[in-house]
């Protein structure tokens, strides 16, 4: 099969590394197949962010020849998610006057509309991710996706800005190169996992996706089919796993065993009588038990805790989400997640699973790899709009970033 029509979706997280394969055939983003999938355990990373390159460079490839044994296929590049504590999201408004002939609206106004919202205080240490935008107004009518073509005099849009720190992600980055890969370009997870669990018609009417990784939860809420609001919220799976730990005085690994197979986000759904058995250390004791009503306690106190930090991002955001909610990635399998969320919001909530597409779909059928699946949407998606390829190489790693999110976006919107 031709290289070019081979998509690869890396996604680099706290607890796990995945990579996905795709075969577009013939460019074509309507119809992907699922060729390859590989994963590893992630050591290198504490809260989506590389704490040790070389932990984190060695999972990405044992990630990858696994997924290059599945496919058949040897991979060179790949879109990369970028996650953690680090990102952060605001929107700017830009206004230009059109000056054309007859003020007819033109792809240099909105250039230059787009540039104008671009003018904010950035930190030295921060550089730009993304740069959305969300709508235009033409003399003050607002509601306008598409200007070009519409007469006015005053033209103003407003975008979402997507920032990360700048060591953060050249650390990132240099752990791909490191493992033998290039980058075609970087994404924010939760935008890549929107784009492979959200329905269109959700994205419209306002929804809001968050993203439970092991690290921390990604928060991404969406109205009239553009990104509106950005936040992490610094708690996922694994501070599950360590209330459990530190409550019941047992070992991570068995704490996380017993939140897997036992655990649940709602006491309403435990039997009173239902009981638990704990591994001890080595096996030098014998097992201890527990009520199992006591692990899920812990468990829910989390989540409730969770499901409050969502709900004042929703605030935040002082957006209407008809939609709901959608959870997705790996800590949104636990049982009883849905009725503790249902509880605390008063509107819909669902757990998102990736788009089913051809080839290996029954492989990547989780909420766990809606990153990965969302990578390879849309890598396939920006591929399909500029065909030619480039890549991000080891210099001026933002300044190249930069300049080819401005020139996607523009052709996207």
């Amino acid at each position: 099969m031709p290289k070019e029509d081979i998509v690869v979706g890396l996604d680099i997280g706290t607890s796990k590394i995945a990579v996905i394969i795709g075969n577009t055939w013939q460019g074509d983003p309507e119809k992907i197949e699922i060729i390859g999938v590989g994963t590893a355990p992630s050591d290198g990373l504490r809260k989506g962010v590389v704490v040790d390159i070389d932990l984190t460079t060695a999972a990405i490839r044992q990630a990858v020849e696994a997924a290059e044994l599945m496919a058949g296929v040897e991979i060179g590049s790949a879109y990369v998610g970028i996650a953690g504590g680090h990102i952060s999201g605001q929107t700017s408004p830009g206004v230009v006057a059109v000056a054309g002939e007859g003020h007819e609206i033109t792809q240099a106004d909105v250039d230059r509309a787009i540039r104008a919202a671009q003018a904010v205080s950035i930190p030295v240490e921060r550089e730009v991710l993304h740069i959305i935008p969300q709508g235009y107004a033409v003399d003050n009518q607002d509601g306008i996706k598409d200007p070009i073509g519409m007469s006015g005099v005053r033209l103003e849009v407003y975008v979402h800005i997507v920032t990360g720190a700048v060591a953060a992600a050249q650390n990132l980055l240099n752990s791909v190169f490191k493992a033998g890969l290039s980058v075609e370009n970087i994404v924010l997870e939760p935008i890549a996992s929107a784009e492979s669990v959200l329905t269109h018609d959700e994205r419209e009417a306002g929804v809001v996706l968050a993203d439970m990784g092991g690290g921390t939860t990604d928060v991404v809420i969406y109205k009239e089919d553009a990104l509106h609001h950005t936040a992490v919220l610094s708690t996922g799976g694994d501070h599950v796993t360590s209330d459990i730990a530190q409550v019941l005085r047992i070992t991570p690994q068995e704490a996380d065993r017993l939140k897997l197979h036992k655990g649940s986000a709602s006491v309403d759904l435990v039997d009173m009588n239902d009981t638990i058995q704990i591994s001890t250390v080595g096996g030098a004791r014998r097992p201890r038990f527990h009520q199992r009503r006591d692990l899920v306690e812990i468990i829910q106190c989390r989540m409730e805790e969770v499901m409050t930090l969502i709900g004042n991002e929703i605030s935040r955001s002082k957006l209407v989400t008809p939609g709901g909610v959608v959870l997705t990635g790996g800590t949104s399998l636990l049982d009883g997640l849905i009725e503790l969320s249902e509880k605390r919001f008063p509107f819909p909530v669902r757990i998102g699973y990736p788009t089913p597409l051809k080839g290996l779909t029954d492989r990547v059928h989780s909420p766990i790899y809606a990153t990965g699946v969302g990578l390879v949407l849309y890598g396939a998606m920006l591929r399909h709009k500029k065909p030619q390829r480039t890549f991000i190489k080891g210099n001026n790693l933002f300044e190249q970033v930069l300049k080819r999110m401005k020139d996607w976006f523009r052709d996207y919107f």
